[in-house]
């Protein structure tokens, strides 16, 4: 699993994504492209706070705070409209997933070594004919299989809809992290690194921990039929993003980062004033 201090073997990273993103076709749209449905939009104010890595005096942490204290939770099979038209079912599996790197895709194959044809709908496809497979550029991926990712179930299956990696996890009590590849477990929390010089000739690594938004995939992003990070539809939860995605954020920054995060952002929602740069997508308090 990639850490944070991953990066620092190249002293000359600018930025270093977390995991390889899925592909979506180029756009010549421009990067204030149209909302779509409920979606707000990619552009307001949003509130960061930067802190030290209390694990690693070499790193700081920048989050996002509007992101983190949101209110957004996983619509998936409850209202999620997809990235693709007409194929809301698929949420954002349509594409399949790039694998982070070599040691992603061993980690993965060791889990679906352990799915059944109970729990994965295209269980005998994926044994006989490989469930791995290449983009147009040669990036390996899950392989897409009629329309979506070869792991995803179709809605009906008795053995549930979704993905079967996910279903492992929940049947063996692992968390859905340890199952599935990098970016699928990542989703919708984005992770960057930048190499930051300071005037007195240090270096010090900065990790960003924010909305994995439209723009994350790149200008393909604008052709996305749908997006759930700013759409209003996606944001109601009862718990905080930085709650739900304990686990996740856990992984991504260290239980030390993690629990400094958490101080910071309860800090934030404690505030007897209005709340600043709240999201905008989020139910208004």
């Amino acid at each position: 699993m990639p850490k944070t201090n991953k990066a620092k073997a190249d002293k000359s990273a600018t930025s270093v994504p977390s995991s390889k993103s899925p592909k979506a076709s180029k756009s010549t749209k421009s990067s204030k492209s149209a909302k779509v449905g409920d979606e707000k939009g990619l552009d307001f104010a949003r509130a960061w706070v930067e802190f030290p890595d209390p694990a690693d005096d070499e790193q700081v942490f920048r989050c996002d705070l509007t992101w983190l204290t949101s209110r957004w939770n996983c619509i998936f099979g409850s209202g999620c409209q997809g990235i693709q038209a007409g194929r809301a079912d698929d949420g954002c599996c349509t594409l399949g997933a790039h694998f982070s790197d070599e040691d992603d895709e061993k980690r993965v194959a060791g889990h679906v070594a352990r799915l059944t044809p109970d729990i994965w709908q295209n269980h005998d496809v994926g044994t006989e004919s490989g469930w791995t497979s290449e983009d147009e550029e040669g990036s390996r991926q899950t392989r897409p299989y009629q329309g979506s990712c070869i792991f995803q179930n179709r809605p009906g299956f008795a053995g549930g809809a979704g993905c079967s990696l996910h279903i492992l996890a929940l049947r063996e009590g692992l968390e859905p992290l340890e199952t599935k590849p990098d970016v699928c477990w990542q989703l919708p929390v984005r992770r960057t690194y930048d190499w930051i010089d300071r005037p007195d000739d240090t270096r010090v690594l900065q990790v960003s921990i924010g909305e994995y938004d439209r723009r994350g995939w790149g200008p393909g992003g604008h052709d996305l039929h749908w997006w759930c990070t700013s759409a209003t539809s996606a944001h109601g939860a009862g718990d905080p993003v930085y709650v739900s995605y304990r686990p996740e954020l856990i992984e991504l920054m260290g239980k030390a980062g993690y629990d400094r995060l958490v101080e910071l952002c309860e800090e934030r929602l404690a505030s007897q004033l209005p709340l600043l740069a709240p999201h905008p997508a989020d139910p208004v308090r």
